[in-house]
């Protein structure tokens, strides 16, 4: 039997911005839901999502670990200076890292279970990233839905990271008329458009030179309120990369992040990282410019240089990021339990933030 959920309510939506140390707060905030209907409306947008999600891409769930042995180099690495949580086994004796993202096991995956091209996997990743400075949108704790592709060689290019984007958008807008037939109460959406922007990381740094990496993408945020920023990890023409990522997954000339524009923290909020995956040669020219030449030697590695992977496309798409866009949250605790400073805890209080 489906759940049924609690009574809604109507409350009024805030429709101004304060700035308090430094950070933007809607004033006066008052969630739209209560608790109960924020868990109810979580489960719907995820259910919803997913479903979408796997008919727009042709995924299959699997099941997927929560960690793996370091030696394996199956660890994403991340910008390569985020340390994994680690703990000993005692039944083995090897040490076992909780995952940051299941890059490259996915690739693994779909060899094993002997996915064919245009077929593909998605699972729910958990992680914990210890490194990450915990605020508004950021969390040690990462949930997110992790795909992987299978795609010919021939099919590594822009147009296959285009469509992806698009169907993966498509995704979400349906999901968001979903869950506003569900809550009305949430009144109109946040304003998208129809079709999603495309924009290089050399194109934000050309258009605005003076301002940094995440100030750029706040100013072309505001303009076009959904864009796919593509090209990350390679140095621009200033010498230094738009962002950090490892070299052993996303092709650099081939990836990028779903950004959307939320007014009320009159922002850029980052949804998806994905790309297609590096191929022999992108893999050992990536290592060398991040001087990670050594990993040759990991078994992900070598299988992927002698051929025994198959050539994909993948990503992650934040499970706790899109249900606080959907759901006019303005903080990540709204819509998931983690660790926060006790002062960020007083003053979610103090503004009306019901930390989950």
């Amino acid at each position: 039997m489906a759940e049924i959920p609690p009574k809604r309510r109507k409350v009024e939506m805030p429709n101004r911005l304060y700035k308090e140390s430094d950070r933007m707060t809607p004033m006066p905030y008052q969630s739209a839901l209560n608790l109960r209907e924020t868990e109810y409306a979580i489960k719907l947008i995820k259910d919803s999502f997913e479903r979408r999600l796997a008919e727009n891409l042709h995924l299959q769930r699997v099941s997927a670990p929560l960690f793996v042995v370091p030696e394996s180099g199956l660890n994403d690495t991340l910008s390569g200076h985020e340390r994994a949580v680690s703990f000993d086994v005692r039944e083995t004796g090897k040490v076992a890292e909780i995952v940051h993202s299941l890059a490259k096991w996915k690739r693994f995956a779909l060899k094993r279970y002997g996915f064919s091209r245009d077929e593909g996997l998605y699972t729910d990743m958990n992680a914990i990233r210890r490194e990450e400075t915990a605020d508004a949108l950021h969390s040690l704790y990462v949930d997110q839905w992790d795909w992987e592709l299978v795609i010919d060689k021939c099919e590594r290019n822009f147009d296959t990271l285009s469509t992806a984007v698009k169907r993966i958008y498509a995704a979400l807008m349906k999901t968001q008329k979903t869950l506003l037939l569900a809550y009305p109460q949430l009144g109109e959406a946040f304003d998208l458009p129809d079709e999603i922007d495309f924009v290089t990381s050399q194109q934000l740094e050309d258009r605005y030179p003076d301002l940094t990496p995440s100030e750029r993408e706040n100013a072309y945020a505001r303009e076009h309120h959904a864009f796919f920023l593509s090209q990350i990890g390679g140095a621009l023409a200033s010498g230094k990369p738009h962002d950090g990522r490892a070299p052993d997954y996303d092709d650099w000339s081939l990836n990028g992040d779903i950004l959307l524009y939320h007014p009320w923290l009159d922002r850029a909020f980052e949804i998806s990282s994905m790309g297609v995956r590096v191929d022999e040669e992108a893999l050992v020219r990536q290592l060398a410019i991040a001087d990670c030449e050594e990993r040759v030697a990991l078994p992900f590695h070598k299988a992927l240089l002698a051929g025994d992977l198959p050539y994909t496309i993948g990503g992650g798409i934040g499970q706790s990021r899109l249900c606080m866009f959907m759901l006019k949250k303005i903080h990540i605790g709204e819509v998931q339990v983690s660790l926060w400073p006790d002062e960020m805890v007083e003053a979610c209080a103090r503004d009306g933030i019901a930390l989950l």
